[in-house]
Order: C-alpha cells, then structure tokens, then sequence
C-alpha cells in the first residue's frame, strides 16, 4: 500500500519520485505494444529506435552507433564505449556525441520485466538552430569531453519521450505531431545536465564537431589507407591535437577505430550477402586474410566462419521462439 494509499503526505522529493513512477509505467507499456518479441526496432519517427531483451546476455555485443540518446524505462544494460564502460538502468539516459563502434550486453532483465529502452538519433544541424533559444547568454566553455556523458532523467523529459512514443498509434499524429515533441525533446535534452556536451555537437568549429568531421570520412572511406596527418587536416588540427581530441570523443586512436568500422562492415557483408571471409576482408580494405581473421577473432570472439554460423544459429533459435510466442 502506498503512502497516498494511507493518506500520508508525501514529501516533495518523494512526490517528484512517485510521478517520475508513474510516467516510467506509462512508457514501459507503450515500448512493449511496440516491441512483440526481443530486438531493437526502428520506427516511423526518423530516427527513433525502440528496445526490448528479456535474457541478460553473456557476450558482449558489437554495434554501431549515431550520435544518438538513449533512455532506459527499465532494467539494465552496459554500454561498451572504447575503454569504457557505462551501466545505464530505469530513467538514466547515456548520451553520445559522434558515431561509435559500440559493444552492448543485458545485465538485469527478465522475461516479466525485460530491459526496455528508446533510442533517438541526435541532429547537429537542429542542435545549432536551438543553440541560440536554449543558451541565449552563451555557451560555456566545455573543459573535459569524454566518449559518453550519463545523468538521469527528469520527469519532462520522460514525458515528452512518452508522447513521442504515442505519436506512432496514429499516422497523423507521426507526420504533423512528432516533429514538434521531437523538437521540444531536444530542447529539454538541451537544459539538461550534459546538455552542454549536446549544445557543442552543433557548434561548426567546436573539436567535437572537427573530429566528427574527420570520423565522416572514415565512415565513408574506411576500405582506404589512411594517414592521420591527413585527418588532421581535415580536422583543421596539428597531429598531437588531433590525437588527443580523437582519443577523448571516441575512447581510441584513428587506427582502432578504422579497424573497428572494416571488422563491423564485414561481418555485415557476411552475413547479409552470405559473402565468404576473403572476399569481405579484401572487399573492407584489408591487404592480409590472415591478419584479418586474427583482426576478427580478437573483435568479436571467434574467427570468422565460426563466428557467422553462431549468428545464423542464434537467428533461427529467435526466430523459432517468436513463433512460439
């Protein structure tokens, strides 16, 4: 029984508490109408993305991710950034300025209460159109940047979360609405307390948006020889600067992330093409076979033929479940 319950007034931190509860519920059962089995879920709201796992993993797993929020409505799930790790549970949002190579793995969930999250993809160029709105006195000077930024949730940012969410019950109501909440979404990120670290995504000339710059090209040129200085450049940065900016937004130097992208790209190649090992390596850059399948064994666990097959394994296991359900 509850303290409204006996008629027991709540104090104010507690009534904030017990309202943040409430929107959380709301949320988690709106994730779950639109999440049916375990998976991440793109949805007819640009770059909004929706979350469900019932089992704590046991491997890590990799991914790639945008600049992008996300935040937990319930249970628990670390987040691998470079050489850190975050724990993200209920109501924390873990923010990340440029796009990562990411490893994730599902450390409290359950098939009552599987982990439930929303994701949304972050715009630099509608960040700097409410820079001026949001920071009208100035943005302050950012002194430390790291590869992601956690903090909790207020209940306004649940609730515009919540009804973004409900815009997808009705078509209308995703084409004429959820840009608006998307909008105010943003700028309550904006005030948040890492809101800062979001302001500087939109800012033209700030390092983070230098780096990303350089981190654009990777993305798109990764099959090809690269030189940092190169990068440097491009980052309108000395090669020493360039190094450390790199290193503080994405937790790895140039190198490591380019192998990261050529790895991921690969396995996707694999997998979706049904392309063998030779082939994608040669196809992702890489001059070796057998430096790349030591490469991939030491990314993601397992050589690999072996590593495809535990995937399509894994596949049709979900698949068999799903059906069940």
């Amino acid at each position: 029984m509850s303290k409204t319950d006996n008629h027991l007034e709540l104090t104010p931190g507690e009534a904030i508490e017990e309202s943040i509860d409430l929107e959380m519920a709301k949320l988690s059962h709106l994730i779950c109408n639109h999440s049916p089995y375990d998976g991440t879920f793109s949805q007819r709201i640009s770059g909004l993305h929706i979350r469900r796992y019932s089992k704590i993993g046991t491997d890590w797993v990799k991914s790639f991710y945008l600049p992008s929020v996300l935040i937990v409505a319930q249970g628990v799930k670390a987040v691998r950034l470079g050489q850190e790790t975050f724990e993200v549970g209920r109501s924390h949002m873990l923010m990340i300025p440029v796009a990562l190579p990411v490893a994730l793995k599902t450390i409290q969930a359950s098939s009552l209460e599987p982990f439930l999250g929303i994701g949304l993809t972050l715009d630099p160029e509608k960040i700097a159109e409410f820079v001026p709105k949001v920071y009208p006195q100035g943005l302050h000077t950012v002194q430390t940047r790291r590869v992601g930024y956690i903090t909790d949730a207020d209940k306004g940012i649940i609730n515009a979360v919540t009804r973004l969410v409900e815009c997808l019950h009705n078509p209308s109501d995703t084409e004429l609405l959820a840009p608006i909440v998307k909008d105010e979404l943003l700028m309550r990120l904006m005030r948040s307390p890492i809101g800062v670290h979001i302001a500087e995504m939109g800012f033209a000339d700030s390092s983070v948006q230098h780096v990303a710059k350089a981190i654009g090209w990777l993305r798109n040129n990764f099959n090809q020889p690269m030189e940092v200085s190169d990068l440097a450049r491009l980052a309108h940065m000395s090669v020493s600067v360039f190094h450390k900016h790199f290193k503080e937004v994405t937790s790895m130097s140039p190198l490591q992330y380019q192998k990261a992208l050529r790895l991921q790209e690969a396995r996707h190649l694999m997998l979706s093409r049904q392309m063998d090992a030779i082939t994608a390596c040669q196809l992702v850059g890489y001059a070796s076979a057998s430096q790349f399948s030591r490469d991939y064994s030491s990314y993601f666990g397992n050589p690999p033929r072996r590593d495809i097959a535990k995937l399509h394994q894994q596949a049709q296991k979900s698949n068999e479940a799903n059906e069940i359900d």
